[in-house]
């Protein structure tokens, strides 16, 4: 079955929708720029390393790619949201985590969603 991709990146809708949210509320920008951008870095890198383990045949390659860009990516935004804590304000680092656990949440929870109806990564692969 064939999710349609505003569906598959709802995240990244939601970001989009929560610019305005930012501005009209009056929160600070650095914390949308900061977890925005770190959000969709992480997302990029994720993307590129799922191409890595598509490409392998080797399981323990394919967790190792998998895992370990799973626990880097999510030190990749803590770190930025604590450097922006610290280099902007606090509140610009409360609004970047709040970003980044709210994109976080609907990413997780359309990933629940859409999971079963994905094909497995490799065929075979678990051999």
């Amino acid at each position: 079955m064939h999710v349609p991709l505003l569906v598959r990146y709802g995240d990244f809708v939601a970001l989009a929708i929560a610019l305005p949210l930012f501005l009209l509320a009056g929160f600070p920008i650095a914390g949308y720029l900061v977890g925005g951008g770190a959000w969709v870095a992480q997302r990029a890198i994720q993307l590129y390393v799922q191409q890595k383990a598509a490409a392998s045949r080797d399981p323990r390659t394919i967790v190792g790619l998998l895992a370990g860009s799973m626990i880097a990516r999510g030190w990749f935004c803590a770190i930025a949201i604590f450097l922006c804590g610290i280099l902007v304000s606090d509140d610009a680092g409360l609004a970047a985590a709040v970003l980044v656990v709210a994109l976080f949440t609907i990413y997780f929870a359309i990933g629940m969603i859409v999971r079963p109806m994905d094909r497995p990564l490799k065929a075979g692969a678990a051999r």
